[in-house]
């Protein structure tokens, strides 16, 4: 008890001792960090592979526009356990930063985050001030130095309580990320409407023009893609058969291509393989044209 009441009494004094443009950076700071991890986590798409705002889809992205998009290759195969730990991160980031605990390790991490996301997500936008992750990266440094001050030697060693502190932002971190999963469910698992049917509506027919693609998940939650040609509909499992990453098609090669380590499908001959490191073509997906509607067999 008596070390609870001393920990508060340095958060607070803390804040009392710095001016207030200081305090109002460490504020937005903290707030955001623990915005962008709640946000990650009530979103039932980001662990996933189909949704826009997937970790997956945004690796993929990375992967090709980065300058260091052969990292971000190694990382699309194990992209759930890089979104938990991203959002894992982005709390205890901006909860360190509100209890000063570490601060200043706290915020040389914080400071290292926002290049990172500069690199992979803003490093092509012209010009550079529309990118808020630069702007970031400028705040975590600021901050950064401000702690810093005059010191010759930036001392990162923690005694033991500053160790039991680090892991109990851990342990909060991960709870406020499993919290924000429950919530995400809740809010998103809603009874279906209308009576049971044996075909599933994907997409309407006069919005997938001949020569279009469009993907949806598959009855066992997997990331899949319909074509639809002259000749009529036709699907495939985007899940790669060597191991398990998540193809996309590229109109220019006429093929689904893997990112992770180059296998290469022919849709239009029943996802033959083309190249890369497989001999097991896609799984197909039974589709068909039922009124107005692209449906699930």
């Amino acid at each position: 008890m008596t070390t609870m009441r001393t920990h508060i009494r340095s958060i607070v004094a803390s804040w009392r001792s710095q001016s207030p443009a200081v305090r109002l950076i460490r504020l937005w700071l903290g707030v955001t960090w623990i915005y962008g991890g709640w946000d990650k986590a009530t979103d039932p798409g980001f662990l996933g592979k189909t949704s826009s705002t997937s970790i997956n889809k945004q690796l993929i992205g990375y992967s090709k526009s980065s300058p260091m998009g052969f990292l971000f290759r190694h990382m699309i195969e194990r992209s759930t356990a890089i979104g938990v730990m991203v959002m894992v991160l982005e709390f205890a980031i901006g909860i360190a930063t509100l209890l000063w605990i570490a601060p200043t390790m706290t915020a040389f991490v914080g400071f290292t985050m926002s290049v990172g996301l500069w690199i992979a997500v803003t490093w092509h936008v012209k010009p550079y001030f529309l990118g808020s992750d630069t702007a970031y990266a400028v705040l975590w440094l600021a901050y950064f130095l401000t702690l810093v001050g005059k010191r010759r030697k930036i001392d990162v060693s923690l005694d033991r309580r500053g160790a039991i502190r680090v892991g109990a932002v851990g342990v909060a971190a991960i709870a406020a990320m499993l919290l924000g999963r429950v919530a995400q469910k809740s809010t998103t698992a809603a009874p279906t409407a209308g009576g049971s049917s044996s075909a599933k509506q994907l997409i309407k027919l006069a919005d997938l023009a001949v020569g279009q693609t469009h993907e949806f998940v598959n009855a066992d939650g997997q990331p899949a893609i319909v074509f639809r040609t002259k000749n009529g509909v036709f699907a495939y499992s985007e899940v790669c058969t060597h191991q398990g990453c998540t193809v996309s098609y590229s109109p220019p090669d006429k093929a689904l291509i893997c990112p992770c380590h180059g296998a290469a499908y022919d849709p239009f001959n029943s996802a033959a393989v083309l190249g890369g490191p497989t001999n097991t073509p896609l799984s197909s997906i039974k589709v068909a044209i039922s009124g107005s509607w692209v449906v699930l067999v």
